[in-house]
């Protein structure tokens, strides 16, 4: 008989990691309005090393709905949720069975670079009505420190789940 994925400690273990998402996104980043940079990737690259793509996007985006509600920033926007969730399907598909350098690097490059840079871009374009090309141009800085940030904190990561002897599940 298979081990169910549910269990009481994975369930604790993805709401722990939803309320670090929040906690480090709404409180702990630097946000403009255009712009956000920070380390709210943390807890959703933890889920997708530890529980996979589904776990990891799904605490992606019920941090990014529940922070909304809790602590908006802005207008809530159903896009960004859903960026969140890709978000975490992307880690999760590249770091859940193995975490080479160039699964790290695949990850951080989609994800910042066609979801952050090209789909967000897009949700604030079209929530705040600006042109989408000049605000493209304004976030490249973003995705290039953030890329930097997560390619030295991915494998960091995963060599302290490594080290301290975290099971799947």
């Amino acid at each position: 008989m298979s081990k169910p994925f549910f269990t009481t400690r994975t369930l604790t273990s993805l709401a722990l990691l939803t309320a670090l998402e929040i906690i480090l996104s709404r409180f702990l980043s630097l946000s403009m309005w255009n712009i956000k940079i920070g380390f709210s990737f943390i807890p959703v690259v933890v889920a997708a090393m530890l529980f996979g793509p589904l776990a990891a996007g799904t605490v992606g985006a019920l941090a990014d709905f529940i922070g909304a509600l809790l602590f908006p920033i802005g207008t809530y926007f159903p896009g960004f949720t859903l960026t969140a969730f890709l978000t975490g399907l992307v880690f999760g598909f590249f770091l859940y069975r193995g975490r080479s350098w160039p699964r790290a690097v695949a990850a951080v490059a989609v994800n910042q670079f066609v979801l952050s840079l090209f789909l967000n871009t897009l949700w604030i374009s079209l929530l705040y009505g600006s042109p989408y090309g000049p605000l493209l141009a304004t976030r490249v800085i973003q995705c290039v420190i953030l890329s930097a940030v997560q390619l030295v904190c991915i494998p960091a990561i995963g060599r302290l789940l490594d080290r301290y002897g975290n099971k799947k599940g």
